[in-house]
């Protein structure tokens, strides 16, 4: 039957477990606000009983392992969120800088230059011979060119800098993805005698959340415990070794650029989500479809403008000049005809010759204000420009919103994980409090075995010496 001695190895295990308990309570409580840390629990089981004729006897107490806990499919959910967050962060951030270059509405902006020129040809109309206005007219002209060229200056500088945040994310994938093959070393190595590297496996899969926002990730866990991290149908991480991405830099339409692919090769990425994706529609559609509008109006503008005056008379019957100078009809190239910048007689406010009073052409200019010219003769200049600036406010109002509500959705996964996951404080130390009283309790038992054992030892058979 158990002896004593079997009596104080049960209240040894007891004590080595609810001691390694305790220790892991407070390597929760330590790490409470440690990013991506999981809360631990150790693992128990009772051990082997003996078995004797009057029944099982049993003996106690062991830890199995320790193990964080994990909810695979909010962690799945957290970096499908992740990615559309960080494509939709970056497109709304492009949005309302675009937004903030229009500046509308404002006093000095490029609607009330547009405008401003209309009017100079309706000032000039009522006193067509009188220098002054004409002057006028050149001076608007000149406000309108050069606030299409800073606009498209601007959008310009801001594409480049998206571009070269390409670069900047490249770096980002590269870090995070040797970061992870090394924790994959170290994880392997580590768990080579059959203990799980819980903390090293919590920084590894933080780094992934972390990828998962440039970059749309997907995972697989082979038998050796490594992550296999992937971009499409490429292994960006199998193991120890990272992949590296690069970029390879090509010219369009005189603009240099950099395209995303794998280092040393020219096999390019399609399909990406997350801040890449972002950025791409930001560099490759969005600022490219702003400044295509407004060299639409560049171009409208140059056409029917020339298309009338050089039909027309300015002052000693010069004539067939064109306004501004047909070889530039870009936002970022228009320009006023040499000619006729420096010589506001050259300006045609006349359809007759011989007549300083004629206003026709100054007043067929101002009329194309009102002519359907843009959109397949849908618009007005001033009215395609409006239908501009309303497009960019809607799509930066959608793009913030999509970004508002996937960092709602983020916060909830978060927030859901983190009840399954995460460190409770309240909880830890109701814990702390019950593992410390079976501690006590256990080391009760010893010393309860002990006495017995010096009953034994030390006093058994010595009455009536």
């Amino acid at each position: 039957m158990p002896g004593l001695f079997q009596g104080l190895e049960l209240g040894k295990r007891a004590l080595l477990t609810h001691q390694l308990s305790l220790q892991t309570t407070g390597h929760n409580i330590a790490n409470v606000n440690t990013p991506g840390y999981r809360r631990q629990r150790v693992g128990v089981k009772t051990t082997i009983p003996e078995l004797q004729t009057y029944g099982s006897i049993g003996t106690g107490i062991k830890a199995t392992d320790v193990r964080h806990i994990r909810d695979l499919f909010l962690g799945n959910q957290f970096r499908q969120n992740s990615k559309s967050l960080g494509q939709w962060s970056y497109n709304s951030k492009t949005l309302s800088q675009v937004e903030a270059l229009f500046n509308e509405p404002g006093d000095n902006t490029l609607g009330n230059l547009i405008t401003e020129f209309w009017n100079g040809w309706s000032e000039l109309s009522v006193t067509a011979g009188n220098i002054n206005f004409r002057e006028n007219v050149l001076s608007d002209a000149n406000k309108l060119v050069n606030g299409l060229h800073d606009m498209a200056r601007q959008l310009t500088d801001l594409q480049d800098s998206v571009d070269r945040d390409m670069v900047n994310l490249t770096a980002d994938v590269n870090r995070l993805s040797t970061e992870i093959a090394r924790l994959n070393h170290e994880i392997e190595r580590s768990e080579l005698d059959g203990v799980v590297a819980n903390d090293l496996r919590d920084s590894r899969d933080l780094l992934i959340d972390n990828l998962s926002v440039i970059v749309d990730v997907n995972t697989s866990q082979n038998e050796d415990g490594d992550m296999i991290v992937y971009i499409g149908a490429m292994a960006l991480v199998d193991g120890d070794k990272a992949l590296s991405i690069g970029t390879e830099t090509v010219n369009e339409n005189g603009s240099v650029k950099h395209n995303l692919v794998w280092e040393g090769t020219k096999i390019s990425f399609k399909n990406l989500n997350g801040q890449i994706k972002g950025l791409l529609d930001s560099r490759d559609k969005i600022i490219p479809d702003y400044l295509s509008r407004l060299d639409d109006i560049a171009k409208t503008l140059v056409d029917e403008v020339n298309a009338l005056h050089t039909t027309g008379y300015g002052l000693n019957n010069y004539t067939g000049y064109e306004f501004f100078d047909s070889r530039f009809t870009t936002a970022a190239t228009i320009q006023i005809n040499q000619e006729v910048a420096t010589d506001p007689e050259k300006i045609a406010a006349a359809t007759q010759m011989d007549s300083q009073s004629d206003n026709t052409m100054a007043l067929a200019i101002f009329d194309l204000s009102d002519q359907l010219l843009m959109k397949d003769n849908s618009m007005t200049i001033n009215d395609f420009y409006n239908s501009l600036v309303g497009t960019l406010g809607v799509e930066t109002h959608e793009a913030g919103s999509f970004t508002d509500n996937y960092e709602i959705l983020g916060q909830q996964i978060h927030n859901a994980r983190q009840s399954v996951e995460g460190v409770s404080l309240d909880e830890e130390m109701a814990n702390m409090i019950k593992f410390q009283h079976a501690y006590d309790a256990a080391a009760r038992v010893i010393t309860t075995v002990d006495q017995a054992l010096d009953t034994v030892i030390n006093r058994m058979g010595i009455v009536g010496r």
